[in-house]
């Protein structure tokens, strides 16, 4: 047999032809409704997996945040070195698809002392050969090699979504943090801001104290206000540094040189996104598409297991030139080739190769069950943000209009304690409750947005950057 006829037959049975043992695919049902429980609104706008995470988040200053943890992030990091670590995986295992061939070449001299020579002389012995060889490479009718190929492409693809999904809940949460941070500075003005007009207020009821205008009363009532509105600032001004310490995490860089952050109030994020059915989240939300790849490489990987029950054949085979002599290595008559295929039956395996197959079962029905349960948390996601979206925004105007009711009940108690009418008692009351109705406006333009932000991300946005 001459080399040619050799590797094109080897290359015909192994790639040509052949059965699976995979078990026919399914993607499973998804346990969820039909639609969501909420009415979904903006009907007719762009979809949350259309648009771009600088579309949907105007502000300048969250575009550059965002930017910077996009290529800074470590832990974003570590999710595209997992997809070098799946694809490095996947060429290793395809490679088994194809022949290893190898050149090599040996030599070799033998010395055969006179007492073991048949001859009763001294022989020395050389052999020289340089050929290409064939290692054990399977025949893969059964499908077991494109299997186990199978099996590590879909994890590498799985890899790929998973980084996808780790950048839209990186984008998210930078988002949220910046936010966070920008609600922490408005509460604190407002804290310095009342804390200044306590303290004036202090100072005058100390000079009506000190002429005998007013009770210590009404003095101590003023101190235990102006303490309040300071441990309140002292509170707001910890927590906005530890937020900036987690914005800076996150971006994996230190903050310097950004453009302001706009007011809560002018973020302009969109709010009114369109959901769609729950079944589209199966294609938009690449954690599930992830979640689908696992489960399809475990299904493959039954049909390896199943494979190794059946008789293996592999292959090894030689094609080269052999002499006694270095310089007849090359001349006419030296050729050699060898071929020797082998089959292996499996006999006896102690329940290896069963348990190998269970185990692969098992696997797939854990797969099964990670992908049903990450699409129900993502339509669980989906839900609450558009069962939230509404009461979000009359909480804020509900708030809205509590602080002008308070502001006014405020003018109202101070022009009753000047007329003599009301103890300074109901003016401190109206000033607490007042301080509370702007910073419960504060959280709840924050809930707002926050809420807009995590239909975006749980809606599958955040992956395009134009």
């Amino acid at each position: 047999m001459n080399k040619p006829l050799l590797i094109a037959s080897i290359l015909a049975v192994s790639l040509v032809g052949g059965c699976s043992l995979n078990p026919q695919y399914n993607r499973p049902e998804p346990p969820v409704a039909e639609s969501y429980p909420a009415d979904p609104a903006g009907k007719g706008m762009k979809s949350a997996s259309e648009m771009s995470w600088r579309e949907f988040f105007p502000d300048q200053r969250l575009q550059a945040l965002i930017a910077a943890a996009l290529e800074n992030n470590r832990d974003l990091r570590t999710a595209a070195l997992r997809i070098e670590e799946a694809r490095a995986l996947y060429n290793i295992q395809s490679a088994d698809l194809l022949p290893t061939v190898n050149l090599g070449a040996s030599g070799s001299r033998v010395r055969t002392p006179a007492s073991l020579s048949l001859s009763r002389q001294e022989v020395v012995s050389s052999n020289y050969q340089v050929g290409l060889s064939l290692a054990s490479f399977e025949l893969d009718f059964l499908g077991r090699v494109r299997s186990l190929n199978e099996a590590a492409l879909s994890l590498y693809l799985a890899s790929e979504e998973a980084r996808q999904a780790a950048q839209i809940s990186l984008i998210a949460e930078v988002a949220k943090a910046a936010l966070a941070e920008r609600a922490f500075a408005e509460q604190q003005d407002l804290a310095q801001k009342t804390l200044n007009g306590r303290e004036a207020s202090y100072k005058l009821a100390k000079q009506r104290f000190d002429v005998g205008a007013s009770s210590s009363l009404d003095l101590r009532l003023n101190e235990t206000q102006v303490l309040a509105a300071r441990i309140a600032l002292l509170v707001l001004e910890r927590q906005r540094a530890q937020a900036m310490n987690g914005l800076t995490l996150l971006t994996g860089k230190p903050l310097r040189e950004l453009p302001a952050l706009q007011a809560l109030a002018e973020q302009g994020i969109v709010s009114e996104l369109p959901a769609g059915l729950p079944s589209d989240l199966l294609t938009q939300r690449p954690d599930i598409r992830a979640a689908e790849l696992r489960l399809k490489a475990a299904n493959a990987n039954i049909g390896a297991a199943r494979a190794a029950f059946f008789p293996k054949i592999s292959l090894t085979a030689g094609f080269g030139t052999a002499s006694n002599a270095l310089s007849g290595l090359f001349d006419s008559g030296s050729r050699t080739w060898s071929f020797a295929p082998q089959l292996l039956l499996p006999i006896f395996d102690a329940g290896r190769n069963q348990g190998n197959l269970t185990l692969a079962e098992v696997r797939k029905n854990l797969a099964i069950t990670d992908y049903e349960r990450i699409v129900q948390t993502a339509f669980r996601e989906v839900a609450d943000a558009l069962v939230a979206r509404a009461s979000l925004d009359q909480q804020v105007d509900a708030q809205g209009a509590t602080l002008e009711a308070q502001a006014d009940r405020l003018r109202l108690a101070e022009q009753r304690y000047r007329n003599g009418i009301s103890s300074y008692i109901e003016v401190l009351d109206a000033q607490r409750e007042l301080f509370a109705a702007e910073q419960s406006l504060v959280l709840a333009r924050l809930l707002r947005l926050t809420n807009a932000i995590d239909l975006y991300r749980s809606l599958g946005g955040g992956l395009s950057r134009n």
